[in-house]
This record gives structure tokens, C-alpha cells and sequence, in this order.
């Protein structure tokens, strides 16, 4: 038999699967409380109990997206953002496409991207051996980002079922120019 604290658990982790998967679905505009508690299986007001409003709930949601890079030589930075893409190709985090799906409709959700890409940028940024790294690491992020929207929210035709590893191929010439690797 579980404890009380342990069903709480439950019903809490219950509530965020449901709610990453519909945010990650519709967005944050079309994303409901009642939908999220219809789906986890609970009543609305247990969903407002325990996360207080649809704002927090998103919050929680969206928290320990993309793993930020460890930084290095142009070499090493150019391999990680590969290396991340290649995994966000073959199975893009739900947090991530909830973001993404909500960013130009919820302004938290712009706030996130802003602040994940800011953050992105300045790593890709002080690796850069050029007066315009950060113009150079801002692009590196508007493709990236343009991928994952393209590929799992999109699904443009060609890119929505490529495999991960020809996609990388054909966009690392471009990632190491950016990044300056290859001078």
C-alpha cells in the first residue's frame, strides 16, 4: 500500500506527463487546466491545488530543457551543437517542444526561448575567435532552433523523416564555418 505522500507523487507526476504532452501538442494558448486534469485523470481544481495556475503549471513543465554546451575550442563547440543536434533530431525533449510550440503565441514561453538561446548563444559566443562571434553564434541558434521547429512541429516534407545522422552531415560544413573550426 502506498503512502499518502507517495500517491501525491504520483498524482503530481501524472499531471506534469499529461501536461508536457499537451503543451507539447497545441500549445500553451490551446492548453486547458480541464484538458490537462481530463487527461491525467483527476479534477481541475486538484491540477490548480497543486500547481496554483496555468502559468506555473507551464513553468514547471518547460524547467530542464536543453542541456546547455560545456564550451571549448571552435573544434569542440562546432562537435557538441552536432552532436546535440543529432539527438534532438531522433527524439526532440517534449519540454523543448512545448517551448517551442508555445513561443510565438505566450510570452513566457518567448522568455524561455530568449533566455535558452541567450545563454546558448554567449557559449557558442566566447569560442568564436572573430569580431562578429556573437552575430555568428545568434545564427548557429536561429538554424537549430529552425530545425527542431521544422522537423517535429512543422514536419516539413524531406526534413520530418531524414535521418538524424545525413542531416548533421549536410549542416556540418555550415555549423564549423560559423563557429570558425575550420580556420
Amino acid at each position: 500500500m502506498s503512502s499518502r505522500a507517495e500517491q501525491r507523487r504520483n498524482t503530481e507526476a501524472r499531471i506534469l506527463a499529461q501536461a508536457r504532452r499537451l503543451f507539447a501538442e497545441t500549445g500553451y494558448d490551446r492548453t486547458t487546466i480541464r484538458a490537462v486534469a481530463t487527461a491525467a485523470g483527476v479534477d481541475p481544481g486538484l491540477v490548480m491545488h497543486y500547481f496554483g495556475s496555468k502559468e506555473k503549471l507551464f513553468a514547471r513543465v518547460t524547467e530542464g530543457g536543453t542541456p546547455p554546451i560545456a564550451g571549448g575550442t571552435p573544434e569542440q563547440v562546432a562537435e557538441q551543437l552536432l552532436d546535440h543536434l543529432r539527438t534532438s533530431l531522433a527524439d526532440e525533449p517534449v519540454e523543448s517542444l512545448a517551448i517551442l510550440r508555445s513561443m510565438l503565441t505566450h510570452p513566457e514561453a518567448t522568455h524561455e526561448v530568449r533566455a535558452a538561446s541567450r545563454d546558448h548563444r554567449d557559449r557558442i559566443s566566447e569560442a568564436i575567435p572573430d569580431d562578429q562571434a556573437d552575430l555568428r553564434a545568434a545564427l548557429v541558434s536561429a538554424v537549430l532552433i529552425g530545425l527542431a521547429v521544422g522537423r517535429h512541429l512543422i514536419k516539413l516534407d524531406h526534413l520530418a523523416d531524414a535521418d538524424p545522422d545525413q542531416i548533421v552531415e549536410l549542416l556540418r560544413p555550415s555549423i564549423r564555418s560559423l563557429t570558425k573550426a575550420d580556420d
